[in-house]
């Protein structure tokens, strides 16, 4: 009954950009299987996993493959796009499953190709024998061999826009739509919408990094909170010699910018070099001139 209704579903064609999407999205999951499953032995060994790294990652590909392409004849970037893979060496031009065979070379071109390619120059790598030397320029030959027919195939794909990948060729697989696709319509007030505001975001992404926050801020709280006036007599620079006006702390080497306030040399001279237009942030003096403080405030006076 299933292979009659599969029968007689029609095949759509699909679109170029379509098929790379779905290719981009198979190895972003990759990635994120493997950095989910190395996230589990993070509190084991350093290297636990490199020597058995191929393996591993053959095994996960095995269990991805098993319930994707052998349980669905699509790969999880298909289905999220509405794709699955066809038989195209079928007669009919109706929609025909993936026999066995081609499930199961699909496995092996693509999680043992790849297994293939990372273990063996771990097998050939220390081997200084002439037989082994042969095998391992065989083997590189053969994969320079391999990218240079994937690169005439991709051409090829451009052109024709089927059989994104040498694979696919060999074994007759071809990307078809599960559901014939639906024409999108786009309304002018939507455009109109997005136009505006990602206009609006570039205007605001060039002009946020233009402006001086911090200079800002000090500007808004001297309107809202206006300062009394400040003395620089000696009594009232030495009044604020117990902390730092930037970190609050017992201030180190500390310098003044000729405004009643004190501050550590490391934490003016940063934000100095940070913005040659700093303003103190208690009074909102510029800096005019950075000298040390010659007043000897003894440590007992913090616990006065």
């Amino acid at each position: 009954m299933a292979s009659s209704i599969g029968n007689e579903k029609s095949v759509n064609a699909v679109l170029r950009i379509s098929q790379l999407d779905a290719l981009e999205l198979n190895k972003a999951l990759e990635q994120l299987v493997w950095s989910q499953f190395t996230s589990c032995f993070h509190g084991f060994k350093p290297g636990m996993l490199a020597h058995f790294e191929p393996e591993v990652k053959a095994f996960l590909c095995l269990i991805l493959w098993k319930f994707t392409i052998y349980s669905k004849n699509a790969t999880v970037g298909q289905a999220i796009l509405n794709i699955q893979y066809k038989n195209n060496l079928s007669q009919t031009e109706k929609y025909q499953p993936l026999s066995k065979h081609q499930k199961l070379w699909y496995l092996i071109f693509t999680v043992g190709g790849r297994w293939l390619e990372e273990r063996c120059y771990d097998l050939f790598s220390n081997r200084q024998q002439q037989s082994f030397c042969k095998i391992k320029s065989f083997i590189s030959f053969g994969s320079g061999l391999l990218k240079l027919c994937g690169l005439v195939n991709f051409l090829i794909f451009l052109r024709k826009g089927t059989f994104a990948t040498l694979t696919e060729r060999i074994l007759g697989i071809r990307s078809v739509f599960c559901k014939p696709q639906s024409v999108r319509q786009i309304g002018f007030e939507y455009m109109n919408r997005e136009l505006l505001w990602h206009g609006f975001a570039e205007f605001l992404i060039y002009l946020l990094p233009l402006i001086n926050v911090q200079k800002l801020k000090l500007k808004i709280s001297s309107w809202c909170l206006p300062i009394a006036g400040l003395s620089n007599s000696e009594n009232t620079l030495a009044a604020h010699c117990r902390e730092c006006s930037l970190c609050g702390e017992w201030p180190t080497m500390p310098h003044t910018i000729g405004c009643p306030h004190v501050f550590c040399y490391y934490c003016i001279k940063s934000n100095f070099l940070f913005d040659m237009y700093f303003t103190c942030p208690k009074c909102g003096s510029e800096v005019h001139n950075l000298q040390p403080l010659k007043y000897k405030i003894e440590m007992t006076e913090l616990h006065v």
